[in-house]
C-alpha cells in the first residue's frame, strides 16, 4: 500500500530498540514530511559511523577513528591508579557530567547472562587485570547497573581481581535512594540498598 522507499525506510528504524512499528511508520513520515536535509544530514552521519568510532584498546571507551587512546586515558591529568568499571560505553559520559572522578576508566562490553550467552570470556575482565598490573592500580570503582546481571558481574570481578592482587582496594558505587523520590514509590530492591548503605547525619 505504501511506497517503496517509505516501506523500506520503516524497515531499517524498526531495527531500533525501542522502535515499534508504529513508531517507525512515524519516523519515517516526519523524515519525509521536514527538509530534505534533515534526512541527507542523518543518512550521512549513519553512513560515517563504523569508519569514524573504535574502540581505545586500553580502556575500550569509544574515540575518533585517528586517536589511539581515550583522553580518560591519555590525559595527564587522570589518575591512573584508579579505574571506574563500567558496562557500556555511554555509561563513562554521566559519570564525567558529575565532574567529581578524575581517575580512569574501562569499559566491559557488557554484563554477565548466561541466559544470552554473554560469559566471562566475552567481556573485558582479563584487560582489566593486565592494568591493575601494568598500572599499578590501587582502586577499582565496580559501577555496574543494579541488575542481577550487574550484581553477578561485580561478585565475579571482586573474585578475580582480589585473587589476582589480595591488597587491592574495590569498591561499588552506593545505591539507595535517589533525591526527591516519595518513600512509598519506591521499590523493595531500592529501599533494602537503601537501608544496607545508611550513612550518618
Amino acid at each position: 500500500m505504501l511506497p517503496k522507499a517509505l516501506t523500506e525506510t520503516i524497515e531499517a528504524l524498526s531495527h531500533l530498540p525501542g522502535v515499534g512499528p508504529r513508531t517507525a511508520e512515524r519516523y519515517a513520515y516526519y523524515l519525509f514530511r521536514v527538509n530534505e536535509k534533515i534526512s541527507d544530514n542523518i543518512a550521512g552521519a549513519l553512513s560515517r559511523l563504523h569508519s569514524g568510532v573504535k574502540s581505545c584498546p586500553v580502556t575500550f571507551a569509544l574515540i575518533d577513528a585517528d586517536e589511539e587512546l581515550s583522553p580518560f586515558y591519555s590525559d595527564p591529568e587522570r589518575d591512573k591508579q584508579t579505574v571506574l568499571v563500567v558496562e557500556e560505553p555511554l555509561d563513562i559520559y554521566a559519570i564525567e557530567q558529575t565532574k567529581q572522578y578524575k581517575g580512569t576508566y574501562h569499559v566491559l562490553g557488557g554484563a554477565l547472562s548466561p541466559i544470552d550467552g554473554i560469559t566471562p570470556e566475552q567481556l573485558h575482565i582479563g584487560e582489566l587485570i593486565k592494568r591493575v598490573n601494568d598500572d599499578n592500580v590501587k582502586e577499582v570503582i565496580i559501577a555496574t547497573n543494579p541488575s542481577v546481571e550487574g550484581e553477578s558481574t561485580a561478585l565475579l570481578l571482586d573474585r578475580l581481581l582480589h585473587e589476582q592482587n589480595p591488597e587491592l582496594k574495590i569498591t561499588r558505587l552506593a545505591r539507595g535512594l535517589p533525591l526527591g523520590v516519595d518513600l512509598s514509590y519506591a521499590d523493595q530492591i531500592t529501599l533494602s540498598a537503601a537501608l544496607e548503605n545508611r550513612t550518618r547525619l
